[in-house]
């Protein structure tokens, strides 16, 4: 087995895990046994990566986290207002560690599979809790020093050599009150919760990694619009509440010499905080270690429940009743298959947010008043575009050896298996995220943009239709390996898209046009009511 760095440098602290009664040789075992295993897991980061060589995939996603940390350069040499400056800096990273944590190293931190190995095994619980804890901090050790090496190196240069040891002691600080709080926070949710809340609860949380790292650089774009502003802070009685000020002030403490009662609590604050929850979380590990048998037992408290929305928007989008039945089971598949949430939701929330990138581009230079008078409310399109690639990814699910039900099944009508499911995900997926934006839209252009909406709604049917008849090749949902998910045909895809931004061009010509919006959504309706009737396999 391999000897790993990080375990030979463990090796030279062994003597504090003997005196704490940890059977060292043993946690070294476990811990060799887990590393080896991990260099097979691809981290969140990679979840879109067509790459599927083997090696350990962590060590390579450390470079992508270095490149994140670049974006705290400028907050770090932007001046000397240092509780303001490196409040944003650690909030940063605190965002950044805490959403990596929760979504690459609950695997590890939540992990229950060796328990029927070593429960039987004579190992002193403390020390697989140990082991456990170890295993987390080496990962969170690697990622927080790849993620503020370059802007620990460029801080010594440009603030000097104390500022850079603030920085590091700081980071550390940072690492480790991160790791106990998330611990914390699994504590909290199994005491209440299921094991299934809970892994729904990190699905969420990986899909929030995914949208904050593509719209980052929004952020680094916008960063440089601060840099000569002039900063005051005035103490209120909610910042002790937020984590990044008590980091930000030791800064200020030390460098500005200043001494205020704010400056000095919060700089207490952040040393004995994650001491603290480090001792809190030494007394509630027997209740962490029990609770995580929850994770064992998934079925806790799933109850059938009457969803009456999805009853509701069944009985108006499907007019048969095998189109129901499948209506539902799509819904249900939609709702519970965390991969494929975890594949679709990211593409929704970038386009939900693109449309607002644009009205902000828009706002930097003009006013609010000038924003109504425009047309900019058809960057809505942008929605629509990413239909193409959420509908090729109906086909596929981790449960996708039980499609043979569909042969199975005495089913008359063929065409309603494929009609339900993409109402399906109009209903599910789009439906939400579509009216929310107009919500917004609506708001600023009035109602007069309601026949617009109704254009682009009418756009949205025919493109899933079209999408579906040019990528899925009529396979039956759900009934393809997510391992197959990448292997697309990608001129088919961006030609898909392509005609997304050619029915936003059609739209904007025919609302020059007198009553060009009227004719558009009477063609469109009935093109939709062909295709949908006539446009599926029937046998």
């Amino acid at each position: 087995m391999r000897n790993f760095l990080s375990l030979r440098i463990l090796d030279r602290f062994q003597f504090i895990f003997r005196f704490l009664g940890i059977e060292y040789e043993m946690m070294r075992k476990i811990l060799a046994m887990k590393l080896t295993m991990d260099q097979r897991r691809v981290p969140t980061i990679f979840n879109q990566s067509k790459n599927k060589e083997t090696g350990n995939q962590f060590f390579k996603s450390l470079g992508l986290y270095a490149l994140y940390g670049l974006i705290l350069i400028p907050f770090i040499v932007m001046g000397d207002h240092y509780v303001f400056q490196m409040s944003i800096v650690f909030g940063i990273s605190m965002f950044i560690l805490m959403t990596s944590m929760i979504s690459d190293f609950s695997t590890v931190l939540l992990d229950v599979r060796d328990k029927a190995i070593l429960d039987t095994k004579p190992v002193k619980k403390k020390t697989i809790s140990a082991s456990k804890i170890v295993h987390v901090s080496i990962y969170m050790i690697q990622l927080t020093g790849a993620f503020a090496l370059i802007p620990i190196i460029v801080s010594i240069f440009v603030k000097g050599i104390l500022f850079g040891l603030i920085f590091i002691l700081e980071i550390i600080l940072i690492g480790l009150f991160i790791v106990v709080l998330t611990a914390l926070v699994y504590i909290f949710i199994l005491r209440f919760f299921n094991g299934e809340r809970l892994k729904d609860i990190i699905n969420y949380v990986q899909i929030l990694l995914s949208v904050g790292i593509a719209v980052g650089y929004q952020v680094l774009i916008r960063s440089f619009e601060f840099v000569d502003l002039d900063v005051t802070f005035h103490f209120q009685w909610w910042h002790i509440f937020i984590p990044p000020m008590w980091y930000g002030a030791p800064f200020e403490l030390i460098l500005n010499q200043n001494g205020s009662k704010a400056i000095i609590l919060f700089s207490i604050l952040a040393l004995i905080v994650p001491l603290i929850s480090i001792f809190i979380y030494a007394l509630l590990v027997p209740s962490f270690e029990r609770n995580l048998q929850k994770l064992l037992n998934n079925s806790g408290d799933n109850k059938k429940k009457k969803l009456r929305v999805d009853r509701f928007w069944q009985k108006v989008m499907c007019r048969t009743k095998e189109e129901r039945t499948f209506y539902l089971f799509a819904i249900r598949m939609m709702k519970q298959e965390r991969e494929f949430k975890l594949k679709v939701y990211p593409l929704l929330g970038m386009s939900f947010i693109f449309p607002f990138i644009f009205v902000a581009n828009f706002l930097s230079m003009e006013s609010f008043g000038d924003l109504s008078n425009t047309k900019m409310y058809l960057t809505i399109y942008f929605i629509n575009i990413i239909i193409p690639s959420i509908v090729h990814m109906v086909k596929f699910s981790g449960k996708y050896k039980g499609a043979w039900i569909y042969r199975a099944t005495p089913i008359q009508d063929q065409a309603s298996i494929y009609r339900a499911t993409l109402k399906a995900f109009l209903v599910k997926l789009y439906f939400p995220v579509f009216f929310v934006t107009s919500i917004v839209f609506v708001s600023i252009h009035s109602f007069t943009i309601i026949l617009d909406l109704a254009v682009v709604l009418a756009v949205a049917f025919l493109h899933t239709i079209i999408s579906y008849k040019a990528l899925n090749n009529e396979l039956y949902p759900f009934s393809q390996s997510f391992a197959f998910a990448q292997e697309t045909n990608v001129a088919n895809n961006i030609l898909m898209m392509i005609i997304g931004g050619v029915f936003a061009g059609i739209h904007f010509i025919a609302s020059v046009i007198p009553f060009g919006l009227y004719g558009y959504l009477v063609i469109l309706i009935v093109v939709n009511l062909v295709l949908w009737q006539k446009g599926f396999r029937t046998s």
